[in-house]
């Protein structure tokens, strides 16, 4: 999926104290109260085609979204993040969250794909079902919507339920028959896939706000 300029514009900022903030903001297409912080992956970065289906889906429903580079990938193009600074990552996703509150979000979600999600569905390494990934699970305490595919290889439909039973906040299961981990059925498909990824990702969002009132990273 092509970018169009004409539907977003460049987001720098510089919060002391705070890792720098590089990105894309798309404005909603109507009034509205909500703000979306949607990340990228360990091998990507926030123009992947994906999330820029997801932030167009959401700003046509009234989402402020700022789809922005993760500070390991501000620092390098390409290559992994490093588990030193992941820590670093985090603040840079915190200080995004305040940008957005600043610019008028009254409540933020926070999102992002693979480990820009925190590897929230990345049950364990493909083919290492001994090594899982769920440790920080229990410790959830915010309404969480998992989007995944039933063909990821690193976690099955069944490790992803039950490992969403370990989460005592509420939860929402978005299930995308045959997507890979990177939430595509197949390169040809792709732009079919994100599309529904955003729509259904969008609904799930959508009943959390309707049920609570509000959504919060």
């Amino acid at each position: 999926m092509r970018e169009n300029p004409t539907d977003f514009t460049f987001f720098n900022a510089d919060p002391p104290s705070q890792p720098p903030i590089r990105g894309f903001l798309h404005a909603p297409a109507g009034a509205g109260g909500e703000g979306l912080v949607l990340t990228h992956g360990a091998g990507g970065n926030c123009r992947t085609a994906l999330l820029v289906a997801i932030s167009r889906a959401f700003a046509t429903a009234g989402f402020h979204v700022l789809r922005c580079d993760l500070p390991f990938r501000q620092a390098r193009a390409t290559g992994p993040p490093s588990p030193a600074g992941a820590a670093r990552d985090r603040a840079g996703l915190q200080a995004a969250v305040h940008a957005m509150r600043e610019l008028g979000a009254r409540s933020v979600v926070l999102g992002g794909l693979s480990y820009g999600g925190r590897q929230v569905s990345m049950l364990h390494p493909p083919g290492k079902p001994e090594a899982p990934r769920t440790e920080h699970l229990p410790r959830l305490r915010t309404p969480t919507v998992f989007v995944f595919g039933t063909r990821d290889p690193f976690g099955s439909p069944a490790e992803i339920r039950q490992a969403v039973t370990l989460v005592p906040a509420p939860t929402v299961l978005v299930e995308i028959d045959g997507a890979g981990h990177d939430l595509s059925r197949s390169r040809r498909a792709a732009a079919e896939t994100h599309r529904e990824v955003a729509a259904r990702a969008l609904e799930a969002l959508r009943s959390f706000l309707l049920s609570r009132g509000s959504a919060s990273p």
